[in-house]
């Protein structure tokens, strides 16, 4: 499998890992049980891991907005984005964030978010509108945004839309696949 992987890979993975990265990719491999192809290429740029890592660790999570609303953007915005690697691991979250079947199945289906709530709606809403280009904000999503979330929590979520966005261009631009965080019993993942 490793030589399946490496042959979709713009580039081979590098053979040298700086000695300070190799905590941090080992701490990936425990917690996600899969190899972190997208931190590995990083070594052939120290300084582009060292920001892509701190971008990570300050990532938005649960203090700063419900999960639901936080996978719903991620999952809406991997989806437009098209990257295989994302979405794979951003709808691996869907149950842990406390999304339901159903929802999960609409997210995926790109159908009309507003069955998941107005926060929700609004997010995923958000997140298209983000993740295409150009990037155009209509005034009925502006007043939904302004509607559903505190000034804080717009630039929460557009630094997690943008968060997504990084790692869909990165990932797609060297190859890097699916890596199956994500089973598959909810509902198949969309075919690009």
């Amino acid at each position: 499998m490793r030589d399946t992987t490496e042959a979709r890979l713009l580039v081979p993975l590098p053979t040298k890992v700086p000695w300070w990265l190799r905590p941090g990719l080992w701490l990936t491999r425990r917690i996600t049980g899969k190899e972190p192809l997208p931190g590995r290429l990083l070594a052939y740029f120290p300084k582009g891991a060292i920001g892509a890592g701190l971008f990570e660790l300050t990532a938005a999570g649960e203090g700063d907005l419900p999960g639901r609303v936080l996978a719903c953007a991620r999952i809406a915005a991997s989806l437009v984005c098209g990257c295989p690697f994302c979405l794979d691991m951003n709808v691996a979250t869907w149950r842990r964030a406390g999304l339901v079947e159903g929802e999960l199945r609409l997210l995926l289906e790109g159908s009309e978010p507003t069955a998941l709530g107005q926060r929700e709606a609004a997010a995923v809403g958000y997140a298209q509108a983000l993740s295409r280009t150009p990037v155009e904000l209509d005034a009925a999503l502006r007043e939904q945004l302004v509607r559903s979330f505190t000034p804080r929590e717009v630039v929460i979520l557009a630094s997690t839309i943008a968060q997504v966005n990084y790692w869909s261009r990165f990932s797609q631009g060297l190859g890097v696949p699916a890596a199956g965080f994500y089973d598959g019993q909810a509902c198949p993942l969309p075919l690009r």
